[in-house]
């Protein structure tokens, strides 16, 4: 599982750090010491769990959580802090755990074992529906009006994350699915297909022109006159080498 540190004092992360690359299995991608970085990374990435400070900078670990738990797949959130006064409030935000500091090594230890074997098991379900979903093979399940259609993944065009949804574009259709972008890039699971923006995932083959946009980017025309997506500047790289530009 992958875990992120969010703590602006260092002897304190790399305390937590110690706890958990000694007790778990559990993968550190990140550790950060202010609130505006880690809801850019966690949009972009798959992040099972956050050991969160609430005094941190920029934006405080209260109003961070209340954020993430909007997400329609958010981390699981175990406050680590020293302030008591904000126990109930946290709670309500439904996190696993709230840890007052000083704490020992032995409620560390306790909590992250709790915490290793939920996730663990909620993945092995989530591992098992997958599955049962790819015995159909390139499909995917999507949703327009109420009603589920089964969309040939190679009619997509491409996917744009929007708020809590993805929405999917084919020729003439525009479905959504109730999963995150990075998890539709999962389920597609095609090397035909290429997240050249973090709000976009486009299929390389409905590229029909490749334009020079602003700050060394490229504006990509799909095969269909109403379709135009941007690459990122982080992205470009990788999208030249793929259509070897």
């Amino acid at each position: 599982m992958n875990v992120i540190i969010v703590e602006d004092e260092f002897p304190a992360r790399k305390e937590l750090r110690y706890f958990i690359e000694n007790n778990t299995s559990m993968n550190i991608v990140g550790e950060f010491d202010n609130g505006l970085d880690v809801l850019s990374f966690i949009q972009e990435n798959n992040i099972d769990a956050i050991f969160l400070d609430i005094n941190i900078p920029k934006l405080d670990g209260m109003l961070l959580a209340k954020t993430i738990n909007k997400f329609k797949n958010k981390p699981k959130i175990i406050f680590i802090t020293a302030y008591e006064n904000y126990a109930v409030e946290a709670f309500n935000l439904d996190i696993f755990d709230y840890i007052l500091k000083p704490y020992s090594e032995e409620r560390i230890i306790s909590m992250l074992n709790k915490l290793e074997k939920l996730c663990n098991t909620k993945k092995q379900n989530k591992n098992e529906k997958k599955s049962l979903s790819q015995k159909v093979p390139n499909k995917i399940s999507l949703w327009k009006d109420n009603k589920i259609y089964i969309v040939n993944i190679d009619d997509i065009y491409y996917c744009e994350a929007k708020e809590r949804y993805t929405y999917i574009y084919t020729k003439d259709e525009e479905y959504h699915i109730r999963e995150c972008i990075s998890e539709v890039e999962k389920i597609i699971n095609s090397e035909n297909f290429f997240k050249c923006h973090r709000s976009y995932l486009v299929n390389l083959l409905k590229i029909e022109e490749v334009v020079p946009w602003f700050n060394n980017t490229y504006l990509l025309k799909l095969n269909s006159e109403k379709y135009e997506i941007t690459v990122s500047r982080s992205k470009v790289k990788n999208f030249r080498e793929l259509m070897n530009i």
